[in-house]
């Protein structure tokens, strides 16, 4: 760890006379100087206590708090990471040639104060210890061509958290203009079951326009028109837009609103309003028995094989070896397994092969490997006639390169590769086809905080990088799933970290693929909301199946919350979503081992 020293320098003695003389002007001029230029300053920091949660400012990892705090309400708590340092920042509008002190109230261990963009000498300033508040200040003059600098506070890698309060930057203000007027003329165009294009005149002055829908901000463009898509259909939106420029932003335009068509978006339509998922042990056993295929009950809508592996991690040779008589006594003969898939897809059920889990790395790194991931998953559908594919990739499967930063253009070639695969597979085998994913929080929400390596570097690059894979598939995607088990503390929309064991982690978790969420915490970088039919919730069936089970109670408060707005707990959602498809769970074998008790509330809940 480098750390700067700054050391004093004695001064040189004076004479009384230069002494005398000083004083007799300032009495007469400079005091009068002095207090013109006190009174120009102003405290330019945005929030610097706050109080208005993390307003105006971009964190890595950081939420308001409401304890310790050293002033007012809320305080600041950032916790690094081995591969983070918890910056907080905010850009502020300054004069050239001025001076400005920084200065904040911090505690904890190696924290720091600075700022960057000066046009001068950047400074900083830190504490190594600090077990109660601890003022830092630093002072620094911009230069000739400054009007913009960005203020920051961070912490070290790997230590404890640390916290900050009352952070301000005084000088004198930048000169900010005016923001642009409301845009004119909001239009709408194109509308699809998913999507609705918008146009509006251009204002005076603006650099860019922020789209809100339904009264949250969706999507920030450069231009006059936006398409904003993620939308479900038959469903009515109101849209508004705004400009900003440097100054800040206008107010709202007037609203127009559009009605989204009937649409068959995301495959197959025909599974049931509400349905219920689950992964069957089809290549292995384990503690919870082998189950058959013709003993997994009607209430299974849709049955995922586990699981289609790979030869080698990047191969795209993608085998499913069935279950073994030494291991799985019990199994039948593939001539049954096939007649047991034909009488669930008669009854309407859907029957997928699940392509990863915890031990099937698959990684797409050439063209070859993803062409012969199309043919072999190919081979495997038709020879047991599946209805679809599931992508079950964890571990380092998908990792984004250290300059692929754009999730709506992704450059990495495991990501485009897959894409390419996973469209190729839609295309072949037509609407009908069902494609649902079951990433882990860590590849999807865990994006709303970071997004591969990040902006300074060292994150782990496998941050966020399912959402490149959902984004390009929306419109063909049946169902994603997530796994809301097996996951560490994830930040939700509301600045708050929230935790397994409960129905908040699911309502928060769930809310943010409905809502929509900032991408590495950039408002102007918005990951579109899935539509609520393509959205079920993954929970683990017993506390024998994994990290994070909740009881039927919490299942029904987290059901209640999300599709009726009743029995909702801390977290505030951001909308009423009754279409929402269900639940998937971490398996059928262990929910039968634990007496279907987890198919049972299912069924008691939606009929």
């Amino acid at each position: 760890m480098d750390r700067a020293r700054r050391t004093g320098r004695p001064g040189h003695p004076r004479s009384v006379l230069a002494l005398l003389t000083a004083v007799l002007l300032a009495v007469a001029g400079i005091t009068v100087l002095s207090s013109a230029a006190r009174a120009a300053d102003a405290d330019l920091a945005r929030n610097g206590g706050f109080e208005s949660g993390l307003d105006g400012w971009t964190c890595t990892a950081g939420a308001a708090v409401n304890s310790p705090v050293h002033s007012g309400s809320s305080a600041l708590q950032a916790t690094p990471a081995g591969s983070d340092n918890a910056q907080c920042a905010q850009t502020v509008t300054v004069q050239p040639n001025s001076q400005y002190t920084l200065s904040g109230y911090v505690r904890g261990s190696y924290v720091y104060l600075g700022v960057n963009g000066t046009g001068t000498t950047d400074v900083s300033t830190w504490t190594q210890s600090a077990p109660d508040w601890q003022k830092l200040t630093t002072t620094f003059t911009t230069g000739a061509a400054t009007t913009k600098v960005t203020l920051y506070t961070h912490g070290w890698y790997g230590t404890g958290a640390y916290y900050a309060d009352d952070i301000s930057l005084v000088g004198p203000g930048g000169s900010t203009g005016q923001p642009p007027a409301a845009p004119a003329g909001l239009r709408t165009g194109t509308v699809t079951s998913s999507s609705v294009a918008l146009s509006w005149s251009a204002a005076t002055g603006a650099t860019s326009y922020a789209v809100y829908r339904d009264g949250a901000k969706v999507q920030t463009v450069s231009g006059t028109s936006a398409t904003v898509s993620g939308l479900a259909p038959s469903t009515a939106y109101s849209f508004q837009v705004t400009a900003s420029n440097d100054a800040g932003e206008s107010a709202r335009s007037a609203a127009v609103t559009a009605t989204t068509t009937a649409g068959t978006g995301g495959g197959s339509t025909d599974l049931p309003a509400h349905a219920l998922v689950g992964y069957l042990h089809a290549s292995f056993a384990n503690g919870s028995g082998y189950t058959r295929m013709a003993d997994v009950p009607d209430s299974w809508d849709v049955i995922d094989l586990a699981f289609g592996e790979p030869t080698s991690a990047t191969s795209g040779d993608i085998r499913f070896n069935r279950c073994p008589v030494t291991e799985c006594p019990n199994v039948e003969s593939d001539a049954d397994f096939k007649a047991a898939i034909k009488a669930k897809q008669a009854a309407g059920k859907k029957v997928l092969i699940s392509i990863g889990g915890q031990n099937g790395q698959v990684q797409l790194t050439t063209t070859a490997a993803r062409d012969t991931f199309v043919s072999s998953v190919s081979n495997i559908i038709d020879t047991y006639g599946l209805d679809g594919l599931d992508i079950d990739f964890e571990g380092h499967s998908l990792s984004l390169n250290a300059n692929d930063t754009d999730f709506r253009n992704p450059t990495t070639p495991v990501i485009v590769n897959l894409i390419s695969a996973l469209k190729t597979l839609k295309a072949r085998y037509g609407s009908k086809f069902v494609l649902t994913m079951a990433p882990e929080t860590f590849f999807v929400q865990m994006g709303h905080q970071y997004y591969g390596t990040g902006k300074w570097g060292g994150q782990d690059p496998r941050c966020g990088a399912y959402l490149p894979v959902i984004h390009a598939l929306r419109d063909a995607l049946t169902l994603l799933h997530v796994q809301d088990y097996n996951s560490g503390p994830i930040m939700g929309l509301d600045n708050q970290y929230h935790s397994m064991g409960g129905a908040d982690f699911h309502i928060a978790m769930t809310d943010m693929l409905l809502t929509g969420f900032p991408v590495a915490g950039d408002a102007d970088n918005v990951f579109p909301p899935l539509r609520p039919d393509q959205v079920a919730i993954g929970m683990p069936a017993s506390t024998n199946a994994g990290n994070g089970y909740v009881a039927p109670s919490e299942v029904t408060k987290t059901l209640d919350c999300l599709t009726k707005k009743t029995n909702c707990g801390s977290y505030p959602t951001h909308g009423t979503w009754p279409a929402l498809r269900g639940l998937m769970t971490w398996s059928v074998n262990w929910d039968r081992y634990s007496n279907w008790e987890f198919q049972k509330n299912f069924d008691a809940y939606f009929g």
